[in-house]
């Protein structure tokens, strides 16, 4: 696999070897998310108060855009990144700037072998793993998707990035669901084709449309992030029906 580094408007772009894009830094912005789908994964963070995560898992480090939010603006976060690729990592240093920070342990090997070894539970686990041809792999298996849900804290939340506009797609939120009964949606999908799923092991109360707007008003003032485009798609789904997250 190669890793190319490309740059465009002011957007420096990672690929692996193709023209698919694996992740992007606006270089006058680094710790900014640039990419729709690294924004939504940050939905999470609407659920909970400042405070939380304290631990959070990453499978697949790709540009670092999601470290790098978390770790500038979750300071009380310990985030462990598993890359499968040592390459990765030398470049998101180098071309993105990853962190030099103990608060960032980056773990070399598979993440689907870290989630079955690995004895700590984590408040969030984020997961974006393909490779040049867009696969998941183990990523996206029953056995991967349990084995995340015995990794969880009791109020942790799962983040998976997925591919809607691939066949199998229906297929793997399916998995989510039966990994994780009546706790696991996936939101509408983004212009990118891309689709975040979450699941949980219990999710108490159900927060309202309107909590969950209060929060992401909240996160744009502090942050600068603007989740309220993903809230308004998410109001059109079916997960909102009542104006309550179904999760």
């Amino acid at each position: 696999m190669n890793i190319d580094i490309s740059e465009e408007a002011g957007v420096r772009y990672l690929h692996f070897g193709s023209s698919w894009i694996q992740g992007a830094m606006r270089i006058a912005r680094p710790f900014a998310l640039e990419l729709d789908y690294t924004r939504e994964m940050m939905v999470p963070l609407l659920l909970h108060g400042d405070d939380w995560p304290r631990s959070v898992l990453q499978i697949g480090l790709g540009a670092a855009s999601v470290t790098k939010f978390l770790h500038r603006h979750r300071p009380q976060a310990k985030i462990t990144v598993v890359e499968i690729d040592p390459r990765v990592e030398a470049a998101a240093r180098q071309f993105f700037k990853l962190p030099d920070d103990p608060r960032i342990a980056i773990r070399h090997g598979d993440g689907a072998d870290f989630v079955i070894e690995s004895r700590q539970r984590y408040d969030l686990i984020l997961v974006d793993g393909f490779d040049a041809q867009a696969r998941t792999g183990r990523l996206d298996t029953l056995p991967f998707y349990l084995d995340c849900r015995a990794r969880l804290a009791g109020d942790g939340l799962l983040c998976v990035n997925l591919l809607s506009r691939r066949r199998d797609f229906r297929q793997s939120v399916k998995r989510l669901e039966e990994a994780f009964p009546g706790h696991a949606i996936a939101f509408p999908s983004c212009d990118s084709g891309n689709a975040i799923a979450l699941a949980a092991i219990a999710v108490a109360p159900a927060p309202t449309f309107d909590d969950l707007k209060s929060a992401a008003l909240h996160l744009k003032k502090a942050t600068g992030l603007n989740l309220l485009p993903t809230l308004a798609r998410l109001a059109e789904s079916r997960h909102l029906a009542g104006g309550v997250l179904r999760l």
